[in-house]
């Protein structure tokens, strides 16, 4: 079964947590807070730290009760039964993850543009070419979050070994930026300086604890990530907890050091860069160039956490029908939610474009007073001053807000499941998570005006969308397993064919040739025959159980009397999607092959068969037995269906089948002579060519197999409805030709990749042209 494997122990846990945290906001918010308040900047830290962790105690309590994946999402998923308020912290804090991200990467872009990259370059001679001018705002801050979004595709394990690498450096180099600091003024003055440089300015005191409470938010990385993590129910409350208690210390000698920088007022308001001055005057270029890796590493390591979280947050809403369904796939090889990581990145991107390539000061509308832009004749109001700052705000009232509701829960939870298991309860209910609703909120009327405009602007037309949308049925309301049998096979490790059968008459041929086919591919095969009981909307389960018990136990009693010739289990399922629960159930038993009947009747599900499998699939009618499977007939076809088929093709060679490989010249409108030579030159076996020419292609290979008493085989239709609109399909007609002539055929789709959908629709179109330039 393709499923999450726990990888992550607590060191990674402790990693992702303390990761998340020391990022940007220690590197660029430490000069500002130090610039407004002195050193009250850490009561302003600490205030942060309270406030987050009143909220993460209500984290720690659901996190021991629920070990999965998805954090403050889960939680309230659990807890509350509206589909409105559970999509609108769903979605929220999947803006809130994906806004900090690109805050982290967008600051670290800062640093890249004012430390690393040169402002000019000689090319030779007088050329000089102008870096900071060429390279628009944003542009490594992209790089980055893709790269990150292709580690954590390919990999928790490697993703959290990662964390734990880069959170140690950056540690390091913060000891290090500690220890000059009080080596340059010594420890006695260095205390003396910051006990003289308090403020009382209480408001500014709040404005730096709202603009800081990014900083702590990594503890909910934590518990977003519970899915991965070795105990998760003891493992997670410790590390979040060791990882505020450690940020919270670590954060106070920093903004120590901060306020005896030798460095003017102006140098600590300059903005995100203001540390790395900081650190020249303490340690000199080299000390400087040790804390803008310490930064990067920093703001790498926070985005790779936030990533993680926030995929695991898609992947759930996937599963609820909250998200595109494809967010919940696991990907079979990295058993990652691959789409859903992949819509985090997608989101990253759009928000660092968004805010600082075009509407920061630096960006490409920098200079548009955008209260007065007009589109198509319409004034647009959108706030003005976009940057660091406002997503800022974005990406923290995106956090605040549904952390306020997690604490809503928990209290609500006591009282709805009071006899639920708890291994850790938050002490003084609902006195604590009632702190936190009023923390939070507070916190939420000090950020910057134009991230909570843009913030709150992107949530409601989020939550309008999906109340258009409707959503979609849970995972688990649209199918039910009522019966099924075990198979005699060794385990996870056999080669396997899924097949459905819709009716029970088909199970005992279409197993015979499910199982010639796999044990043609390997030994000691098992085939699981899949039947499945179609409920209309509305219907109760109970209903059709019986009924779908039925279907199992008349199967099993027709494969028992037959001879099939291979291990094979039956599985019965109630389901109101066929489409889904057949590639559902493949993806979760790791099918190799799934193979069905030709779509004539249900086109809709063969399609999302075709183009959602994890594995190739095999389309089979008129076949009596696994007997035609002696002599098989094969196109020289092209495309990847085609190349997909050979192996098969072959494999049967190499178990006793005779192989004819015909190549048609078509004299009619329709259809493109195919070479013949990397077909044969697939077949390590001797096999009998064919050249014959006909008005249709399919005509042709149906009459050709029919001539030598063979099964025909044939690669699937590239794109089928272009293929249909505008050249005919070749397979559908070979198709009909066989059926006409009683010859069994398979028609062999290989499974199919966003890319492999973009070359498919374009393939067709290269055809038609290349035939009209021949």
């Amino acid at each position: 079964m393709v499923e999450h494997t726990r990888s992550l122990g607590f060191r990674v846990a402790f990693a992702l947590g303390l990761g998340t945290m020391i990022a940007a906001g220690i590197f660029s918010l430490s000069g500002i807070a130090v610039a407004r308040i002195g050193s009250s900047a850490v009561v302003g830290f600490v205030i942060a730290a309270a406030v987050a962790s009143l909220t993460a105690a209500s984290y720690s309590e659901f996190a021991s009760i629920y070990s999965e994946n998805g954090g403050g999402y889960l939680f309230t998923s659990r807890t509350f039964e509206s589909d409105r308020l559970t999509y609108f912290v769903g979605a929220s804090l999947f803006l809130g993850y994906t806004g900090t991200t690109a805050f982290y990467l967008a600051t670290m872009d800062e640093w890249f543009f004012t430390f690393i990259i040169p402002e000019t370059v000689r090319l030779g001679g007088l050329a000089t070419l102008h870096l900071h001018a060429a390279l628009p705002h944003g542009s490594v801050g992209v790089v980055t979050a893709v790269l990150l979004g292709a580690l954590n595709a390919q990999g928790t394990e490697e993703s959290g070994s990662f964390q734990v690498v880069v959170t140690g450096a950056k540690v390091a180099v913060l000891v290090a930026f500690v220890g000059g600091a009080v080596a340059y003024a010594g420890p006695t003055a260095a205390a003396g300086e910051f006990a003289t440089q308090f403020s009382g300015d209480l408001a500014g005191i709040v404005s730096v604890a709202s603009l800081a409470f990014i900083t702590f938010f990594g503890f909910s990385a934590i518990a977003a990530s519970a899915g991965e993590i070795i105990e998760p129910r003891k493992t997670v409350p410790k590390a979040i907890a060791a990882s505020i208690v450690t940020v919270t210390v670590l954060y106070t000698f920093v903004i120590v050091a901060m306020v005896n920088a030798p460095v003017d007022e102006s140098v600590l308001r300059a903005g995100e860069t203001a540390m790395g001055d900081v650190a020249a005057a303490f340690l000199g270029p080299v000390g400087q160039a040790l804390i803008v890796a310490g930064a990067v590493f920093s703001m790498v390591s926070a985005s790779n956490a936030s990533v993680l979280a926030a995929s695991g947050i898609g992947s759930l809403m996937g599963d609820r029908g909250q998200a595109p369904r494809s967010f919940a796939r696991i990907h079979r090889e990295y058993g990652t939610p691959f789409w859903s990581v992949t819509a985090v990145t997608a989101t990253i991107v759009a928000v660092i474009v968004a805010f600082v390539g075009v509407f920061s000061g630096h960006g490409l509308l920098g200079g548009v007073d955008l209260a007065t832009l007009n589109v198509a004749g319409v004034a647009v109001e959108l706030p003005p001053n976009l940057g660091l700052n406002a997503l800022t705000g974005f990406a923290t009232f995106n956090l605040l807000v549904p952390l306020a509701v997690v604490n809503v829960a928990l209290v609500y939870s006591r009282r709805r499941f009071p006899d639920l298991d708890r291994p850790l309860r938050v002490p003084l209910v609902p006195l604590v998570p009632a702190l936190g609703v009023v923390a939070n909120l507070a916190l939420v009327t000090n950020l910057p005006v134009q991230g909570v405009v843009v913030g709150t602007g992107v949530v409601v037309l989020a939550v309008a969308g999906y109340l258009l949308w409707g959503g979609a049925p849970e995972t688990e309301e649209l199918r039910e397993v009522v019966a099924e049998t075990p198979t005699d096979g060794d385990g996870d490790e056999e080669y396997s064919v899924l097949v459905p059968v819709a009716r029970p008459g088909e199970a005992v041929n279409h197993v015979q040739v499910a199982g010639r086919l796999a044990n043609a591919r390997a030994d000691d095969p098992v085939v699981r025959v899949l039947t499945i009981t179609q409920l209309p909307d509305q219907t109760p389960n109970e209903v059709a159980r019986e009924t779908a018990s039925g279907r199992v136990d008349d199967i099993e009693s027709r494969l028992a009397a037959a001879d099939v010739g291979v291990d094979y289990e039956v599985e019965g399922h109630l389901c109101r999607d066929v489409g889904f629960d057949i590639v559902k159930t493949a993806r979760d038993t790791a099918a190799d092959l799934v193979m069905m009947g030709y779509p004539e009747e249900n086109p809709a599900v063969t399609t999302k068969v075709q183009f959602d499998s994890p594995c190739d699939v095999a389309y089979v009618a008129g076949f009596p037995d696994a007997e035609p499977l002696d002599t098989v007939c094969v196109g020289a076809g092209g495309g990847p269906h085609h190349e997909a088929l050979l192996p098969l093709v072959d494999a049967l060679a190499r178990h006793g089948s005779a192989v004819h490989v015909v190549r048609v010249t078509p004299t009619g409108e329709h259809g493109t002579s195919e070479e013949i030579e990397g077909t044969v030159a697939a077949l390590s076996t001797d096999v009998s060519v064919h050249q014959v020419e006909a008005d249709v292609i399919g005509d042709a290979l149906a009459a050709t197999a029919a001539d030598n008493d063979a099964a025909l085989l044939v690669g699937a239709t590239r794109t089928r409805e272009l293929r249909r609109w505008v050249l005919g399909s070749t397979a559908d007609r070979s198709v009909a030709a066989a059926r006409e002539r009683d010859v069994p055929v398979l028609v062999y789709a290989e499974s199919t990749g966003v890319l492999d959908r973009a070359a498919e629709l374009l393939f067709p179109v290269y055809r038609y042209v290349e035939k009209l330039r021949s």
